[in-house]
């Protein structure tokens, strides 16, 4: 019979694989236990075949501590983040680092049984023969977490209700971890930064926006999985455009790349098609996309100005096509600095995120690996 690895098995696996400890010695000192938890503990991932024992290391006065390590065949976690129009599959070892990823073309809008089917074959072209662990899928839009299903999703029809994990899990036997892109690429970014440690946000600004909250190196979901998600925050002055949700004013409305490409549109410029489009112009200077990705950055650095004076985060990070460029970086850091308390910004870091496009399938690794089963230690 397989259980959930407990927590302070995968921070075990944590460690080892990072780096930050490598006998038992040494993770009984980091998490705080007592040698004998630690034992039990190690002896489970040992017999599971994800840790191995790497001989001896320097004796400090008694016998040497066996080292451990990351088992080489111990298997993989595979990934996919789903967009719209794209998926992009990934393979990770057990530390959660990428092995390969590739991205192909979907279309959500056939649903979601042809949709995973071609997930799932580029899935099986990455495993190529190793021991599949563990899934992490992303969707872009609300999940519920206990069932892995979208709940209340935009432009997916044929998705809400329908079970993800339950379908990938039926045809890998091993388990899926499902949860939106807003929340991984917290998560992945987060992990990359700080570790289990620390708390932060990360904004995805593309398309549309979309957000994440981290507590202590693991997802903060809400009472209904919604924490966090500052899309539908009224931005005031924002005029009376409709937003999806069916309110007006949505910071999405004024923000997201989606808006730049609509008030670019509105101001003559027929061509722009897409928020690269619009970015593009503004890197060349052209005085309107410039200011209308500087006032985008405003209002998203006002919604989250309220957002950080009640969390106290050690960090906001930015992810999506419109974090690379520097005008709407400055303008969220301007507003943000300007609307907080001092206390709030004495240490607070406003950056891009370092992950860029692989922070949906790095977080995706990492909630799968918080997933795995193993044997429970005799």
């Amino acid at each position: 019979m397989s259980n959930a690895v407990p927590d302070d098995a995968r921070r075990i696996l944590d460690l080892v694989a990072s780096g930050q400890a490598r006998s038992r010695t040494q993770l009984a000192t980091q998490l705080g236990l007592a040698a004998s938890t630690v034992g039990l503990r190690v002896q489970s991932l040992l017999d599971a075949g994800l840790l191995q024992e790497a001989g001896e290391g320097s004796s400090r006065g008694g016998r040497r501590p066996r080292m451990l390590r990351v088992a080489e065949d111990g298997g993989i976690v595979l990934t996919a983040d789903l967009g719209g129009r794209h998926a992009r599959i990934g393979r990770h070892g057990l530390s959660g680092a990428m092995q390969r990823v590739e991205t192909l073309p979907v279309d959500l809008t056939q649903g979601p049984e042809a949709t995973l089917r071609i997930v799932s074959e580029a899935l099986d072209r990455l495993i190529t023969g190793s021991i599949v662990r563990a899934i992490g899928i992303s969707l872009p839009g609300p999940v519920d977490i206990e069932t892995g299903a979208v709940d209340q999703p935009s432009r997916m029809p044929g998705w809400p209700g329908f079970r993800v994990g339950e379908h990938l899990r039926e045809r890998y036997g091993v388990p899926v971890a499902v949860d939106n892109d807003a929340n991984l690429a917290a998560l992945g970014e987060h992990r990359e930064q700080f570790g289990t440690a620390q708390h932060s946000i990360t904004v995805k600004a593309g398309t549309a926006i979309g957000s994440g909250i981290i507590v202590d190196g693991s997802v903060h979901r809400g009472a209904t999985g919604a924490a966090g998600d500052i899309t539908h925050t009224r931005i005031d002055g924002s005029g009376d455009v409709p937003c999806s949700c069916g309110n007006t004013g949505c910071l999405e409305t004024v923000a997201s790349g989606a808006s730049l490409v609509r008030q670019m549109r509105e101001r003559g410029a027929d061509g722009i098609r897409t928020t690269e489009q619009v970015l593009a112009l503004a890197r060349d200077a052209d005085p309107v996309a410039t200011t209308l990705v500087r006032t985008a950055g405003t209002h998203l650095g006002q919604a989250l100005s309220g957002v950080v004076n009640f969390f106290n985060p050690h960090a906001v990070f930015l992810t999506g096509s419109m974090s690379a460029s520097e005008p709407f970086l400055a303008a969220v850091r301007s507003r943000v600095y300007e609307a907080c308390h001092p206390l709030v910004t004495q240490r607070l870091r406003i950056e891009a995120a370092s992950t860029g496009a692989d922070a949906i399938i790095l977080g995706a690794a990492r909630l799968a690996l918080d997933t795995l089963e193993v044997p429970a230690a005799a």
